[in-house]
Formats: structure tokens, C-alpha cells, sequence
């Protein structure tokens, strides 16, 4: 059954559907434990702070708002495709996923926390696009203490597919060249600013310049550790590759909706499904990728 748009009325209080930025209508959340804004535009969650603490999802104060553009920073959803498409090099970096508007369909109170659901169905422009497949997307983003994401994509097609996918979560941080990450330590990893090398990570990772790696058939809980007294945990179920970038001073420098000096202040651990990791889904199939983020130390 396919659900229907939420009515805003039957909307929890600590829920609200209101215009944000640039127009764009923004799921506003307010829980005991945590509040949240979460774009139509894209899914994008562009804030989420524990109640008490410091934000932990980072914003560019240059990003754009508009419907032509994705939201620079929160968690942007790569979907169907990562990167640049390799049979259309016209088509939209990272899918179209991050650039369509979804609809609110659930939001409920739970506990302590508050679980908003967005649903994206293909169209007859996505079916047009360099991946032409019938499809469903329920993303459900659940508020509190802690964050839960969980991208559940179900094929409607007639025949098998197959998507790449990563939820590309800039988290913020207090200086990146004190920040380091763990849970990656051993494991090889693509170098994309090295022509494709593969290195092997000597130890947790550190930042002095750009950094752009694809960790594959990698799994396990990593952590951010920004030197401020806070560590943020982020467990996955159903996400096999990891993304660590930083765009560092000249690439920032590049990027009209990107401050300048804004690197510092951030860093993208990304739980995704690419390159050899795609999934691929017969007809009726559906497969969740879930994200679990949680401030274990808060300075």
C-alpha cells in the first residue's frame, strides 16, 4: 500500500511543516531529547542537535536554496547513482534523489524521540533520467538524543536493478586539523585524489590536506574524535562502504556555496552502497541502509 501525504493538522505537536530557506518547505522538529529541520527538497536533514548540546550536523553558511541545487552540507541522499553517472555525463552528480521533492507521509512520537518519514516514487522525469526504473523510497529520520536514518528503497520494476546509494552526512567538527576518525584503521581504501590508488589505512584518520577515500566491503562502527571533548559514534546495518572526504583551503575556495574558510569546521563520514557494493534488488525486493549516529562525550 502506498502511503499518502500526512495532513499538517494530524501533525504531532513537536512536529511542524513550515517554509524554510529560500521558500523551501522544512519538516521542523522539536523532541525532548533533540529538534531537527528536515528539507522536502531532497530529504535533506540539514540540522540536529541533542537537547543541552552543540550541533553536530554541519550547514554551509553559503549553501544555496534552491530547487535547482542540493543543500551544501546536512545529509544529502546519493541516490541512484554516486559520483558522476557513468553512461550519462550530463546527468546530476550523485542521483536525482537529492534534488527531487518528497513528501511528508508519517511523523509519531516515540518514547523520547520523534520519527519523521519522507517518500520519493519514480516519475516521469526520474524514468526518463540515466536510470529509468519503477521504485520506491521511504526515508525515515527518527530525532532524540540520538539520530536514526534509514533509507529503505524498494524495486516496483518488472525486471532486477541495480543503485548505488550513500547517505552523505557532514558532521561538524571543532578544528579538522585536530579531528581524527576511528573504526578505520587496517582497512584499504580507494584514493581519489591519487588516480584510484589503493592505500591501507596505518592507523586512525587524520587530516593535513584534501582527503577523498572510499573504504569497500567495510562495515564495522567508526567514530569522530574532534579534540573538543566530544566523540561522535555512528553505527550502520545494510551499509557496506564508507566515504571520508574534506575539501581542504583550494577545493572549498572552488565551490560558489561553500565558505572559504568553512573547512575547518567539518568533515563527511558517508554510510553508502557503491562500486562493487551496489545492491541490486529483483522485482518486489526491498533493502533498508540505516545509519545510527550518538554523542558519546559531549565538551
Amino acid at each position: 500500500m502506498i502511503p499518502a501525504p500526512i495532513d499538517p493538522a494530524a501533525l504531532p505537536a513537536s512536529v511542524r511543516l513550515e517554509t524554510g530557506d529560500g521558500g523551501l518547505p522544512v519538516v521542523r522538529v522539536a523532541g525532548p531529547a533533540g529538534s531537527a529541520e528536515l528539507y522536502l527538497h531532497g530529504a535533506h536533514l540539514t540540522s540536529w542537535t541533542p537537547t543541552g548540546g552543540r550541533p553536530v550536523i554541519w550547514l554551509s553558511a553559503a549553501s544555496l536554496f534552491t530547487e535547482a541545487k542540493a543543500i551544501r552540507g546536512g545529509v544529502p541522499i546519493c541516490f541512484p547513482w554516486f559520483g558522476a553517472n557513468p553512461t550519462d555525463p550530463a546527468a546530476p552528480a550523485h542521483g536525482f534523489a537529492r534534488l527531487a521533492e518528497w513528501e511528508l507521509v508519517d511523523a509519531r512520537e516515540e518514547h523520547d524521540g520523534v520519527a519523521v518519514t519522507l517518500r520519493l516514487a519514480d516519475s516521469p522525469a526520474t524514468r526518463a533520467s540515466a536510470w529509468p526504473h519503477r521504485f520506491e523510497a521511504l526515508y525515515t529520520v527518527t530525532v532524540g538524543a540520538g539520530l536514526s536514518l534509514a533509507l529503505t528503497i524498494t524495486n516496483r520494476d518488472t525486471d532486477a536493478v541495480s543503485y548505488e546509494e550513500a547517505l552523505h552526512t557532514y558532521l561538524a567538527v571543532d578544528d579538522i586539523r585536530d579531528t581524527e576518525v576511528t573504526g578505520l584503521e587496517s582497512a584499504p581504501f580507494i584514493n581519489q585524489l591519487a588516480a584510484m590508488s589503493i592505500e591501507t589505512e596505518t592507523g586512525p584518520v587524520r587530516f593535513a590536506a584534501e582527503t577523498d577515500r572510499i573504504y569497500l566491503d567495510h562495515n564495522a562502527a567508526t567514530a569522530v574524535v574532534d579534540g573538543s571533548g566530544r566523540t561522535v559514534s555512528i553505527s550502520t546495518d545494510e551499509s557496506n562502504s564508507r566515504i571520508v572526504w574534506n575539501p581542504w583551503i583550494a577545493k572549498a575556495a572552488s565551490m560558489g556555496d561553500f565558505g572559504d574558510d568553512e573547512w575547518t569546521r567539518m568533515v563527511c563520514v558517508e554510510s553508502a552502497n557503491v562500486r562493487e557494493n551496489r545492491v541490486r534488488l529483483n522485482p518486489g525486493q526491498s533493502h533498508t541502509l540505516t545509519v545510527v549516529f550518538d554523542v558519546t562525550a559531549q565538551g
